[in-house]
């Protein structure tokens, strides 16, 4: 997830200092992806020096409003107009974890998988909770919670495949 693009797509509403960007991000993300504050402040000291924003003057309550320029600006809407990048897909703890786990005689993979299927089944009951109290009004939320469903019901498909794969095979891999 780029934080980077995010905040200068949260910038081109305006002008806004960092606790308005991530309370913002947080509210369009359905809170599902938690921002640090630390690193909303870290992200627009870089985007300042890259000429990505302008940062204001300090105000009376210690705040610093950071506004687009014209660069930052054709990023955003670059990054819009643009599809994600689907040949470097992100490093996934759970496949690695599987995958490592395989390879050696002393994990017992089953319980493994079992485990971890239990508790992505009852993420996806909260899910699937949460998506009936949700805003219907609020479609950004709506929307992210049906992605995290998706990935949910895929990585459960997925453990399924590994259950019967490894039930079958023994062990994949021994290195």
């Amino acid at each position: 997830m780029s934080v980077k693009q995010s905040l200068l797509a949260l910038l081109s509403e305006g002008p806004q200092h960092g606790y308005e960007l991530k309370t913002e991000f947080d509210k369009r993300t359905g809170h599902s992806w938690p921002l640090n504050i630390g690193q909303v402040y870290t992200t627009l000291d870089r985007l300042e020096r890259d000429g990505l924003v302008l940062r204001g003057d300090e105000e009376v309550d210690r705040r610093v409003v950071y506004s687009l320029t014209p660069a930052g600006r054709e990023q955003a809407d670059e990054w819009f107009t643009s599809p994600v990048a689907l040949d470097n897909p992100p490093r996934n703890e759970l496949a690695i974890k599987i995958a490592i786990a395989v390879t050696l005689d002393d994990v017992d993979v089953k319980k493994l998988i079992q485990t971890q299927r239990r508790a992505s089944v009852e993420a996806l009951q909260k899910l699937t909770g949460a998506r009936h109290v949700a805003d219907p009004e609020d479609l950004a939320r709506q929307l992210v919670i049906e992605r995290l469903i998706h990935d949910i019901n895929a990585e459960i498909r997925w453990l399924d495949h590994c259950r019967a794969v490894t039930h079958t095979h023994g062990k994949l891999l021994r290195h």
